[in-house]
């Protein structure tokens, strides 16, 4: 039965691109997917490159239009107009004006989102102390480090104090002290009762701090659940699990 709590539905989505070039045969890149993500759940969404992630999350906002089947948030069909200040997105490519300073790019994010000054400013100061970028508010982004950009991205996607996050890849290229940090931003979210829907590499992280995870492999949802529960069924932990659920065979040590 659907979950009435269900901040994001899916149901038996499918997404194909036209062919290009000399290419007859159109491309799928997610077919049959349906999943449900629950109001105040950290949702893993995990598979190799190529997998439909970044596909999936561009129907939920509105980017790309599903061939078939069915997408929705907070009840609304995603091809519908959504009220965005619900949403805070984070792409695994972001790109910003390198010359603006972190707090010009907040301020730049509040002024979209239509935020008064005095909640900018409360905003600002609260986001700049959760991502520990404080004391370079005034630096330009340019000669911030990967792990830094990363940080405000997630800053300008929080401006808006959004009930659902989509993070794309949030800690991809990062050291082990930048995907700490993302990690615990996270958890922070999560415990305040934010949705959290992001798709990883790092299965580290997303054994730590998420609920429920989905495994998707060629465009399809190949395992579902807890971590605890897929690791029963399927492995001895969470690498093992995925490895096995993708039909991916390592060679055994020698």
């Amino acid at each position: 039965m659907p979950d009435p709590e269900a901040i994001i539905k899916i149901d038996r989505l499918r997404v194909e691109y036209r062919p290009k070039g000399l290419a007859r045969s159109h491309q799928v890149a997610i077919q049959e997917l349906s999943l449900e993500v629950r109001r105040g759940e950290a949702f893993g969404y995990l598979g190799p490159n190529g997998a439909g992630k970044t596909t999936t999350m561009q129907v939920l906002l509105g980017f790309t239009p599903p061939t078939s089947g069915a997408a929705s948030l907070f009840g609304v069909d995603v091809r519908r107009p959504i009220a965005r200040q619900r949403i805070g997105y984070l792409p695994e490519l972001t790109y910003y004006y390198k010359f603006l300073t972190a707090e010009e790019l907040l301020r730049f994010y509040a002024r979209l989102f239509e935020l008064t000054r005095s909640e900018t400013d409360r905003r600002i100061e609260e986001l700049l102390r959760l991502v520990d970028l404080e004391a370079v508010r005034g630096k330009p982004i340019r000669h911030y480090s990967k792990g830094m950009q990363q940080r405000i991205g997630l800053a300008q996607a929080l401006i808006n104090d959004p009930e659902l996050l989509l993070l794309d890849e949030p800690t991809s290229g990062l050291d082990p002290l930048g995907r700490m940090q993302v990690r615990g931003i996270i958890q922070r979210l999560k415990s305040e009762g934010k949705t959290v829907f992001f798709s990883s590499h790092e299965l580290g992280e997303v054994e730590t701090v998420c609920d429920r995870v989905a495994i998707l492999n060629h465009g399809e949802v190949r395992a579902m659940g807890s971590v605890s529960e897929l690791v029963r069924e399927h492995g001895n932990n969470l690498e093992q699990a995925f490895l096995k659920i993708i039909g991916h065979a390592p060679n055994p040590a020698t």
